[in-house]
């Protein structure tokens, strides 16, 4: 373009970066909510390519009226060939250089398929694991692994008063951990499906059926049992430093869900 077809940007104000006078800080402001896909490392097959709803957030010092918005896609943009855990660090220290802040947060909620086989039949299918990474940056990087999980529960209360069966329903329990080494997603899942009367399966045939429903007969499990079983298990893993652990029976008899809830770590 020539010198006298050259477009001039006109100097616009930055209202963001004027005075607030209330001398109230905020600990986070951001952009919530936005797909982007991203890569997980898979215990099986390397990587898996997901899309995540992706949360951004960073703190807004007392004397700035607001955060430039369009810097946290510009920072994501970055990262399109692929945001994992082993790029977070660098993002959140990218956000906090260009927003200018003390403390940046990254919160990636996505969808997370591991292949299963039924208990008899041995029939495949892929089950679908709602899983969460969440990190921040201040002066120190900390990163939080999240997942949750479907399983069986059946009540020991109700198989010990009844004369025919016992009910059960289907639970989540949702844990969280800190590491010092990688803790693969498959692994985690796998500690918390022994810990309940029976993992749940996508696909079942009716021999399969059978057996897990024998199995979770043959061992009951109130909410309490679990959470306290899965905290047994996290416990017992050396690379785990904290653990928050989360169960939720969706009663199959009552108009309400149990819970119970477990957090701790290592001194």
């Amino acid at each position: 373009m020539s010198k006298k077809n050259k477009v001039t940007i006109p100097s616009m104000p930055d209202m963001q970066q004027s005075r607030d006078t209330r001398n109230i800080a905020i600990d986070k402001v951001g952009v919530k909510d936005i797909r982007y896909p991203i890569v997980v490392l898979d215990k099986y097959r390397e990587k898996q390519h997901t899309v995540a709803r992706v949360n951004m957030f960073v703190d807004l010092p007392e004397h700035f009226k607001g955060t430039h918005m369009s810097r946290f896609i510009e920072v994501l943009n970055l990262y399109h060939d692929g945001v994992s855990v082993e790029n977070m660090e660098t993002i959140l220290k990218e956000m906090q250089s260009r927003l200018g802040s003390g403390r940046a947060h990254l919160e990636l909620d996505f969808p997370y398929f591991i292949e299963k086989r039924a208990p008899v039949s041995g029939a495949r299918s892929l089950l679908e694991y709602q899983c969460r990474m969440l990190g921040t940056q201040g002066e120190q990087f900390d990163f939080i692994l999240e997942a949750s999980i479907p399983v069986t529960s059946l009540c020991p209360c109700s198989k010990e008063i009844s004369d025919r069966g016992a009910h059960n329903q289907r639970s989540i329990v949702t844990v969280q951990i800190r590491y010092s080494e990688h803790i693969w997603l498959e692994d985690l899942i796998q500690w918390v499906e022994e810990c309940a009367s029976c993992p749940v399966y996508a696909l079942l045939k009716r021999e399969d059926e059978k057996a897990v429903t024998e199995q979770a007969y043959d061992n009951p499990m109130f909410v309490e049992d679990m959470v306290r079983a899965v905290t047994e298990k996290l416990r017992s893993v050396e690379q785990i430093s904290w653990y928050k652990i989360q169960c939720e029976n969706f009663e199959s008899i009552h108009n309400h869900s149990a819970y119970a809830m477990i957090e701790g770590g290592k001194n």
